[in-house]
């Protein structure tokens, strides 16, 4: 049994090819699309777990096949960047991006990625505890990873959802962006903390002005805390 369907998105055939080969004999079924709008594609009919995503397509680029996978699903999305630049990082991340990998890159380093993306967005096991936060006009329930702010449903990429949920269980408690990179991420996550300050830049965009009560607080030098007030 597969453990689930990668969708490679690379307009270098070989490559593709390269992780296909990698992929499957990790026991994941894999698609492949060489252009951006074949990528969508696929991803309509084959509803893949995961993407892999390069930046350079032709037509559609990867930035713009990322918009459009985030108006429709939170599936994961792993960028794939030849340049290595902070921008094409923080980019893909503030798109809605899970992770990054920079060519030329190791294929067991990609599959490495995607275990550790896939181990924290598919259960393997159904959830017994209710893990729900209420605070005023914030309701996060992360066993369906859904979040209502002021009665409304927010679709929110996993990763957000559950930075929120550890935030918004430990009121008042003080967290730095390694303690959120290890607790939230895992230790198995590759990034640095700039990973957190996007996330965090993106939470703060959907919940800005929703409560007086409460607050998504940076402290300065230190890291993050969800404040309440009395």
């Amino acid at each position: 049994m597969a453990n689930g369907k990668i969708l490679i998105v690379d307009d270098d055939k070989n490559i593709c090819e390269l992780l296909r080969l990698y992929i499957e004999k990790e026991g994941y079924e894999a698609e492949i699309a060489n252009d951006g709008e074949t990528a969508l594609d696929i991803f309509d009919s084959c509803n893949p777990d995961l993407m892999l995503l390069d930046i350079m397509l032709p037509g559609l680029d990867g930035w713009q096949v990322c918009r459009e996978i985030r108006k429709r699903s939170n599936k994961p999305i792993i960028m794939i960047t030849a340049k290595g630049e902070v921008f094409d990082k923080v980019l893909g991340l503030e798109l809605g991006a899970d992770d990054y990998v920079v060519k030329p890159f190791e294929a067991k380093e990609v599959i490495a990625r995607i275990n550790a993306v896939l181990r924290r967005t598919i259960k393997e096991e159904p959830d017994v505890e209710n893990k729900i936060v209420n605070h005023d006009n914030l309701h996060i329930n992360l066993t369906n990873y859904e979040l209502k702010v002021g009665g409304k449903k927010v679709d929110t990429p996993p990763k957000e959802m559950e930075l929120i949920y550890h935030l918004a269980s430990n009121p008042n408690k003080v967290f730095t962006r390694d303690q959120l990179l290890d607790e939230v991420w895992g230790f198995d996550y590759y990034g640095d903390s700039r990973t957190v300050d996007v996330h965090v830049k993106r939470l703060r965009e959907k919940l800005e002005g929703v409560s007086d009560k409460w607050s998504l607080k940076t402290v300065w030098g230190v890291g993050y805390k969800f404040e309440t007030k009395d």
